[in-house]
């Protein structure tokens, strides 16, 4: 579990470490911080990009590199983790989605 650590305030107290929530991609299997993912939802049957991270429902973790989009499209990881199969449209807009993505992630 990955913790920032605060510096310490005015009154030499040390202030409280704040939790990170953590993910994996399930194409590279890479744990990353939550935030630096992209989350995709299984909502009323259709498979939808979550960009804030917060709509309800069952959900899948993906790196913003395009190789990822590429192979979860491809092994049907991304169809395994949210348990229904895409349709051709869902998975033409998901790999629109992928190919504007950079191939490599930057640092």
């Amino acid at each position: 579990m990955r913790m920032t650590i605060s510096k310490d305030d005015s009154k030499g107290q040390q202030l409280r470490r704040k939790h990170v929530p953590q993910r994996s991609c399930v194409a590279c299997r890479q744990v990353r911080d939550k935030r630096n993912l992209v989350r995709l939802i299984l909502a009323a049957g259709t498979v939808e990009i979550d960009i804030k991270g917060k709509k309800p429902g069952r959900g899948v973790y993906l790196c913003s590199q395009r190789q990822c989009w590429e192979l979860g499209l491809k092994g049907n990881r991304i169809e395994y983790g949210l348990r229904t199969r895409l349709s051709s449209e869902n998975r033409r807009m998901l790999l629109e989605y992928g190919t504007g993505l950079p191939l490599k992630e930057v640092t």
